[in-house]
């Protein structure tokens, strides 16, 4: 029997040999590669350090900005695109 001969199932599926269904359960993966991470980052990474960097310099690329780099951002802002940072994107103190 040739494979466009073999019955079909509603789906459109061949029936035929050769075809088997399996599942791949990648659980014990995700959590190997996540101990991997966090053994890479080493005992001295602080998380609550790193976010704390990070809003430092958001709050550097938002301060200093021109009238026109002021105005872009506003409009960024109102439109949901960027959220509001503490001094409104002006240079803090």
């Amino acid at each position: 029997m040739a494979p466009h001969d073999l019955p079909h199932d509603p789906a459109g599926i061949p029936d035929g040999p050769g075809t088997t269904g399996f599942d791949i359960d990648f659980a014990a993966h995700e959590l190997l590669r996540r101990a991997q991470i966090l053994d890479a980052l080493g005992p001295e990474w602080d998380p609550v350090e790193v976010m704390r960097g990070e809003e430092e310099a958001y709050d550097l690329l938002y301060s200093g900005l021109d009238a026109e780099q002021q105005r872009v951002y506003e409009d960024l802002v109102a439109a949901g695109v960027l959220p509001r940072r503490e001094g409104g994107g002006r240079a803090s103190a």
